[in-house]
């Protein structure tokens, strides 16, 4: 049985309210891209120049307006939608201005675009920028990215590919790549019911928090990204193992969707050994999970081999994820810190460098901390194999243990990896929005993404690249905060009798 949320029904006023405060802030931003959006001939600018440029405050206004009512809109329901319904209908109603926008918040759908025109005359991707392939549209391509491979797996290459060779220009392919992102989108949406009620979370909620929150419209939809498939695998293959674990056709199925979300973006690899546990039926013995992991591997590493020989460019892609941390923000805390490093020894005459450092010791931080979720969802699931009642909280407890490990591992990398876009915190609000049950704890997951949904302006400038040394310090000093009521519980914890 789902677990009561308190604000069970929230009044019909106040959720009226919510819907169409968040359908005016779609249009508006709608507004704010066709008159200053990530258009293809736009230059790069600043927000002073958005201001001083053609319609800058009507741009400006409209875009913080309408973020502050989306945000505001999807916040006020945060405990819940009145019903599945009524979520699924209102986040579809907010969704439709969007479609008809130019690329907003970004600019890396002409990345996409131009590595897929790279692919198919001839060029690998993952070797030469698009700079050096020679794509026609290299000037919609951010600088930066003008000349470091493909990031991406091949299985997104193909389709990036497809749609170029499908559209029969670039805004033919970027139409094509945004209706990829639906697809991607509506997938998700269909599995999030049935992961909910495994884990016994209420459904107007994980259909709200996932579905409605704003990052999922302005950078997944009307930006293109592809974060929609990735997330749309990567929860079918999790719904999959949670309503059919144990069968060997069933892990295979899941293996080859987890697969494919791997070849669309390699972060998917950290959720690989939870899915592993999800897969398990009955008794959590290692030769059981040894059993369920091997299936699993065969359909991710066919799915991998497949996408790799299909398009010929092998693993080429592994060597592409180095350059991605070419961006440095004060958004991802490790190079948060190495900022304030650097500011420090500027200030005594020396220049430490820190941020190579504080980004491989963020790696290395996250390295042990993935073994050690995994270790305590191992753990977990093993305690349950002493519980002899079949009750009803046992068949809910396996699933959620497995998809908390996963959005847990999720939010790590987030938060420890070199480089941070807004559009990444969807990746563990996905996958927690269907685990977590006390309305009360998701609040810590929740909160950062309305906060993260004023990060980009419509033409895709980040806000932090004129924040840099203010971000760098406020962002270290969270970490330090952090870092001691950290310590401070696990002291408590310590001292209580056992």
């Amino acid at each position: 049985m789902p677990v009561a949320d308190p604000d069970a029904a929230d009044r019909p006023g106040r959720a009226r309210s919510a819907r169409y405060a968040g359908l005016v802030g779609a249009t508006l931003l709608t507004v704010a891209g066709w008159l200053g959006g990530a258009l293809p001939d736009a230059p790069a600018t600043t927000p002073v120049g958005i201001w001083r440029g053609p319609h800058g405050p009507l741009v400006l206004g409209c875009w913080l307006v309408g973020t502050v009512l989306l945000v505001g809109a999807w916040w006020a329901l945060r405990r819940g939608a009145p019903s599945t319904r009524w979520a699924y209908l209102t986040a579809g109603l907010w969704l439709l201005p969007l479609l008809a926008a130019p690329p907003l918040g970004s600019r890396d759908v002409y990345s996409y675009v131009c590595q897929g025109w790279s692919w198919t005359h001839g060029a690998d991707p993952y070797r030469v920028g698009v700079a050096a392939a020679g794509c026609p549209w290299t000037d919609a391509v951010p600088p930066l990215w003008r000349d470091t491979p493909a990031p991406y797996g091949p299985f997104f290459v193909l389709l990036a590919g497809l749609a170029v060779a499908l559209g029969g220009g670039l805004v033919g392919a970027v139409v094509l790549l945004r209706v990829l992102a639906v697809a991607g989108l509506l997938l998700a949406a269909l599995c999030l019911p049935g992961l909910a009620r495994a884990v016994g979370v209420p459904t107007r909620r994980a259909a709200w928090l996932a579905l409605a929150c704003p990052l999922v419209g302005v950078h997944l939809v009307a930006g293109a990204h592809n974060d929609a498939l990735l997330l749309g695998l990567l929860l079918f293959g999790l719904l999959v193992l949670v309503r059919r674990p144990g069968g060997p056709r069933a892990l295979l199925v899941a293996g080859v969707l987890l697969g494919l979300a791997v070849a669309v973006k390699a972060v998917a690899v950290v959720v690989l050994p939870f899915a592993a546990l999800a897969a398990v039926l009955g008794h959590y013995t290692p030769r059981a999970l040894l059993r369920a992991a091997a299936w699993l591997a065969g359909g991710v590493v066919g799915a991998l081999l497949v996408t790799s020989l299909v398009t010929g460019l092998g693993v080429g892609w592994v060597g592409g994820l180095a350059r991605s941390g070419d961006s440095e923000q004060w958004t991802s805390p490790p190079t948060a810190v190495g900022f304030v490093v650097d500011y420090a020894g500027a200030l005594v005459g020396r220049e430490p460098h820190a941020v190579p450092v504080a980004r491989l010791v963020a790696l290395l931080v996250l390295t042990v901390l993935l073994v050690a979720l995994w270790w305590w969802a191992w753990s977990a699931l093993r305690r349950l194999n002493d519980v002899r009642q079949r009750v009803a909280w046992l068949a809910a407890a396996r699933p959620r243990v497995a998809l908390t490990g996963a959005g847990l591992a999720l939010a790590a990398t987030v938060l420890l990896a070199p480089v941070f876009h807004p559009w990444y915190a969807t990746w563990p609000l996905a996958v927690l929005s269907v685990a977590t049950v006390p309305v009360a704890r998701t609040t810590w997951f929740v909160l950062p993404c309305a906060v993260v949904c004023f990060l980009a302006l419509p033409d895709g400038t980040n806000l932090a690249r004129f924040t840099k040394a203010p971000g760098a310090i406020a962002m270290t000093a969270l970490v330090v905060a952090l870092g001691v009521w950290a310590v401070r519980v696990a002291l408590a914890r310590r001292a209580r009798p056992a």
